[in-house]
């Protein structure tokens, strides 16, 4: 593998967009109809796709992803300095608070919130 790209189905492309380039404090590296990336390190990615943009890709041999808006369908783990920064932020940027930044029994420091279509974001020390 060369590069690794994680791809999240949102209800609002720009919407999403504006909340993760707040929230990482970082532009998108691509941002076209259809697909938003930013780059987090050399060999990943994460991708924006909007709900309606995959539908024409999975057609009807999936649920459309709406029917999933609010359910956790994923996390994002993402390994920081400053963990509780990003947390706040994120929580200021509109996300709900899930967990609390604290010491878990995997030795990581880690606080949970989900974002506006749902997804866990984990930021971690």
């Amino acid at each position: 593998m060369f590069i690794t790209e994680f791809i999240l189905y949102v209800a609002d492309q720009e919407k999403s967009k504006n909340f993760y380039q707040q929230l990482l404090l970082i532009e998108p590296s691509l941002h076209v109809p259809g697909m938003t990336e930013f780059t987090l390190t050399d060999n990943c990615k994460l991708g924006l796709m909007p709900e309606n943009g995959i539908v024409k890709i999975l057609g009807n041999r999936t649920p459309h992803p709406n029917t999933g808006n609010g359910i956790p369908r994923c996390e994002l783990y993402l390994k920081v300095k400053h963990a509780t920064e990003y947390l706040n932020r994120g929580i200021k940027l509109g996300a709900t608070e899930i967990s609390p930044f604290i010491q878990r029994d995997w030795g990581d420091k880690v606080g949970y919130i989900s974002d506006l279509d749902g997804h866990i974001i984990a930021f971690a020390e």
